[in-house]
């Protein structure tokens, strides 16, 4: 007991840590789902940095007599309203929707870490105070909310992601302080306690380190609900602007040419769904493989 407690003070390594590390990837590998979509996430990856050598013409070039045209030919899936190629557009709205999903999760970490670990460890009015904030924000409807911080800040990508991330934040917040709130109790926690580790010691080193696994599942999970709001409001005008690719702002503007053009709509439509279940099949399998109740325990 006395060289387990030492080991959680001091950071050592306690023994089948490292297995379980090991069981958890061997866990996630098993779930072909998973796999799947850590693939889809990868893609996007790929696309969203190698956009300028994959894209087979430049997104904003336009050509009026090729405006509408369908897939084939010059055009794999066809041109746009402007004639611009669609492909391309996809391929480099992969962008947007992978800057404004990670930074929006950077943000709503950012504040959901710090709130959500101060209110579980240190309980009493810190608690209060934040949980009764948290809880406003959440009875605001979730799309409202980003609206509202949307038309303060003005439209643009910066913006989008900052609203996005606000509106993240509250659900972070109490996704962080439950765990917290179970971690604090452990015997771990006890006992490097009661050797004499402070308070910022006990929450850096032990509390934050087994908060991890939720957060990193949640930040997954996350950044397919921030797809899906970066795509609402730009389909709303109130996100990233034209003529810079986005998969909500091309099925805003194609969504007039449903019955003549339907495939300006239908693909970055596609490309949202794709995206976002490449997002929550990871979170899934992430999940899976980091709950030590599926694997066998460590």
């Amino acid at each position: 007991m006395a060289v387990t407690a030492a080991g959680a003070l001091y950071g050592a390594a306690v023994p089948g840590v490292e297995t379980g590390r090991l069981s958890a990837w061997g866990q996630f590998r098993r779930n072909r789902l998973a796999v799947a979509g850590l693939a889809i996430v990868a893609l996007l990856l790929i696309a969203a940095v190698g956009a300028p050598w994959l894209a087979p013409a430049d997104p904003a070039k336009q050509s009026l007599i090729e405006k509408r045209a369908k897939p084939g030919g010059k055009f794999l899936l066809g041109a746009d309203e402007f004639g611009r190629d669609i492909l391309s557009r996809v391929i480099y709205g992969s962008r947007v929707a992978l800057v404004v999903s990670v930074l929006s999760v950077a943000v709503a970490l950012s504040l959901g870490l710090t709130l959500g670990c101060l209110a579980g460890f240190l309980g009493g009015w810190t608690d209060t105070v934040v949980m009764r904030a948290t809880d406003v924000l959440l009875a605001f409807p979730y799309l409202l909310l980003a609206i509202a911080v949307v038309s303060a800040l003005g439209p643009g990508v910066l913006n989008t992601t900052i609203a996005v991330g606000i509106w993240g934040a509250p659900t972070v917040i109490r996704v962080v302080r439950g765990a917290v709130l179970v971690a604090r109790e452990t015997e771990y926690v006890s006992a490097a306690r009661a050797l004499g580790a402070t308070a910022l010691r006990v929450l850096t080193r032990h509390v934050l380190r087994n908060v991890l696994p939720t957060v990193i599942v949640y930040s997954t999970l996350f950044m397919a609900n921030a797809i899906l709001v970066e795509a609402a409001l730009s389909f709303l005008g109130l996100g990233v602007q034209p003529p810079t690719p986005s998969w909500g702002l091309m099925v805003s503007t194609g969504r007039d040419l449903l019955l003549v053009a339907p495939h300006v709509a239908t693909i970055p439509g596609l490309a949202i769904l794709v995206a976002v279940l490449g997002f929550n099949l990871l979170g899934d399998g992430l999940r899976d493989a980091l709950d030590p109740r599926l694997r066998g325990g460590l």
